[in-house]
């Protein structure tokens, strides 16, 4: 039923402080133990720059770069690097290798990439694993050599070791659902992404309340007030008097009362979208038949959630409470976030990888199709944190603290819905939907 709630106010306001260099020395520590190899080879891209920031705080913002563990520590970089070696969070002493730069840069210093691995310590016969942007499964690959990195750069490490080296692709140890290491983010990395996802969540709010029949769509986007947070995708804004395009960019398109309109911003530790009517009231039909078997399903994910509960069941019970719906989920309905945007899933069907402590998990459930003028979308994201990890992040963030537990109150009492005690909601309003942006506080209880 749709009910008044108004938008809660639980705001953390301090920024949170820059990670500890130790805490970027114990993950570079904590991969090489797990790859088990001589030398461990992370690479990096304005598009794919989640492992390396993750890893050092650095994110390449116009050129590749490539961190290096082994015997000796590096992180490699172009022309336009070097001056942002600055942010990087642990001593790591840097390389320059221009081949790295973009087109038409001076490469007259330092050409060669695999002249720069052989200065840093590859040799002939060594084992080196290497960390591209995602793995194949067993079922796709044809190798264990690395799927998801440049061939170039491949071919400089088998250069720098006279073509003796054994390959390894590393990758999962960064990104599976279950054992990777950005599936299992510590308190310092809690903090960040909450204020990321806080702060796409208002971006939301801003949109959703801010947009209005004659504006345009680039008007609505300027509700959002984005003051230069590093975004993990494109943001997205788009109406029609037909079916919204989810993923649009804005554009000069007029927006027209009763458009379908959805909206998503995402920032390093969540995306927040909506998505419904620029309308004061929906159809009956729309509410009946679509909005409230897709609340009832939000509110069956969030209360499944807990701390070694099998992906598999999560997609099993969303599938349950779907059963008789005239859409089911168009992609995983959940999947882990992280730097980017989408970093793994364990919520697929007959999974067996389980949820873990330190997961930052977005409520991902998009339907296949709604009617005709209309569109569905309500996505956040939560962490789960085991009794251990709940007591650090009180003591390293009591604001922070208090506002998760208020979150989770408003989550109870205001909209119905249970939460284990690992779950904590880190966007604004997890599960608060209003179907008519121009009711923003007009949302969907389930009973």
């Amino acid at each position: 039923m749709l009910q008044y709630r108004p938008m809660p106010t639980y705001l953390t306001h301090t920024a949170p402080s820059a990670i500890p260099a130790a805490v970027y020395e114990a993950r570079l520590d904590a991969l090489y133990s797990a790859a088990g190899c001589d030398w461990v080879v992370i690479y990096g891209d304005r598009e794919h720059a989640a492992d390396i920031t993750f890893l050092s705080n650095f994110d390449p913002r116009f050129e590749e770069a490539i961190v290096v563990i082994g015997p000796q520590r590096a992180i490699i970089v172009g022309n336009e690097g070097v001056g942002y070696v600055s942010m990087l969070g642990p001593n790591l002493p840097h390389y320059l290798s221009q081949s790295l730069g973009l087109m038409g840069q001076d490469r007259t210093q330092q050409p060669k990439l695999s002249a720069v691995l052989r200065q840093i310590g590859l040799r002939d016969g060594a084992t080196v694993g290497v960390v591209g942007w995602k793995y194949l499964e067993p079922s796709e690959r044809d190798s264990d050599e690395p799927a998801f990195v440049p061939a170039m750069l491949l071919s400089a490490i088998r250069a720098a070791c006279n073509g003796t080296c054994r390959l390894l692709d590393v990758t999962h140890h960064m990104t599976h659902p279950s054992t990777g290491l950005r599936s299992r983010n510590d308190a310092h990395q809690i903090r960040q992404f909450a204020w990321g996802s806080q702060r796409a969540s208002l971006m939301v709010d801003r949109i959703v309340r801010g947009a209005r029949p004659g504006m345009s769509e680039y008007q609505a986007a300027v509700s959002m007030q984005y003051t230069g947070d590093p975004l993990a995708c494109h943001s997205m804004m788009s109406g029609s008097q037909t079916h919204v395009i989810g993923l649009r960019s804005p554009s000069a398109r007029q927006l027209e009362l009763n458009d379908a309109v959805t909206t998503a911003i995402g920032l390093r530790g969540g995306l927040c979208c909506r998505a419904g009517v620029l309308a004061e009231t929906v159809s009956a039909h729309f509410l009946t038949e679509y909005v409230a078997p897709y609340m009832r399903t939000q509110k069956a994910w969030y209360e499944a959630l807990g701390i070694g509960v099998q992906g598999g069941h999560i997609h099993q019970v969303v599938m349950q409470s779907l059963a008789g719906a005239p859409f089911v989920p168009s992609l995983n309905p959940g999947h882990l976030g992280s730097i980017d945007e989408w970093c793994h899933t364990p919520i697929r069907p007959g999974s067996t990888d389980v949820l873990v402590s330190g997961a930052l998990i977005q409520c991902d459930i998009i339907p296949t199709e709604t009617p005709s003028g209309t569109a569905l979308n309500c996505e956040d994201a939560v962490v789960l944190a085991d009794a251990g990890l709940r007591a650090e992040l009180a003591a390293l963030d009591p604001e922070l603290w208090q506002v998760i537990q208020a979150r989770r109150a408003y989550m109870r009492d205001a909209l119905g819905i249970q939460l284990a005690n690992e779950v904590l909601p880190i966007s604004l309003a997890n599960a608060r939907y209003a179907p008519a942006w121009l009711q923003p506080d007009v949302v969907w209880i389930t009973s």
